[in-house]
């Protein structure tokens, strides 16, 4: 594709509204992999993951995820460093709950942590306000309700615009619910894990945000039926992960994909998925690849 081709490709997905005053082209950027090996430390190349960061929005992308256990702190950092001051309409969503301890992520869902989690997410990013904060994990230690009453008194002190939650179970989403107005989920999902079907639904029938994390299965979408998913690819002219990104946005629209890379020509390959419309009968035919 030529070089002005891929201007503003991912808005070819078209937009959805988070929270009813936030409106972003469907398919965004996770900043996950912009750290080291196993979400731990620096890059390998600092300055090509800033111009990743940058390439993705030159590609039209409006929607950046991240968290503070990335790195931890260091993907923030580097979201600060490419894209402060941030241009307009560019929405930074970020997380808190869990706690690197190596490379094991273990949940903390306690209000004091919560709020220090915060605190330290506006310093790294140069912001006064998280325009959507996202309880990382459910904390089996503490009820939901505790951590989500937290992110609420956040909310009132002007810290917070919006409030998103992750990683959760249809009853846990309730719950939070009843204590926050939760606009959008972060659950892992994509064209060969579906187990969160039910929260899609959910989120579809009230007009809540689904930002799937792993939306590509690396690996997995390799083995399984794979001459399925890569002859409908040959006949797109398209990679099969794009076909697995154009699948997900066909799926409801609600969801939000947030693929990664530390890449600039994978940022440029999944940008460009937004522009493949998949007909019935491919839809038909990647059916039981959740099965």
């Amino acid at each position: 594709m030529p070089e002005d081709g891929f201007q503003a490709t991912a808005a070819a997905a078209g937009t959805f509204t988070i929270g009813g005053d936030l409106t972003v082209n469907r398919l965004g950027f996770g900043a996950m992999r912009l750290t080291g090996p196993r979400i731990l430390g620096e890059p390998a190349d600092r300055e090509l993951a800033k111009a990743v960061l940058r390439r993705a929005v030159e590609l039209g992308v409006t929607l950046i995820d991240t968290a503070d256990a990335y790195g931890p702190g260091v993907s923030e950092e580097l979201i600060a460093e490419a894209l402060h001051p941030y241009p307009p309409g560019l929405v930074i969503a970020t997380k808190g709950g869990l706690i690197r301890r190596g490379a094991s992520w273990l949940p903390s869902g306690r209000p004091a942590h919560l709020r220090e989690a915060l605190e330290g997410s506006l310093r790294r990013l140069r912001t006064d306000r998280i325009d959507l904060y996202q309880l990382h994990a459910v904390d089996p230690s503490i009820a939901i309700e505790e951590s989500m009453a937290a992110l609420v008194d956040l909310q009132r002190h002007g810290k917070i615009r919006h409030i998103g939650v992750s990683n959760v179970t249809a009853r846990e989403l309730a719950r939070a619910r009843s204590v926050a107005r939760v606009v959008s989920v972060q659950n892992r999902y994509n064209l060969a894990d579906r187990q969160s079907d039910d929260l899609v639904d959910v989120c579809e029938r009230d007009h809540l945000g689904f930002l799937p994390w792993y939306p590509l299965a690396t690996g997995r979408l390799a083995r399984v039926r794979e001459a399925r998913l890569r002859q409908i690819a040959r006949d797109r002219g398209a990679t099969p992960g794009q076909i697995a990104l154009a699948w997900l946005l066909r799926r409801s629209p609600v969801m939000l994909p947030i693929p990664g890379t530390s890449s600039m020509s994978h940022v440029e390959e999944n940008a460009a998925a937004a522009r493949i419309r998949l007909t019935d009968e491919d839809v038909s035919a990647l059916a039981s690849y959740g099965a």
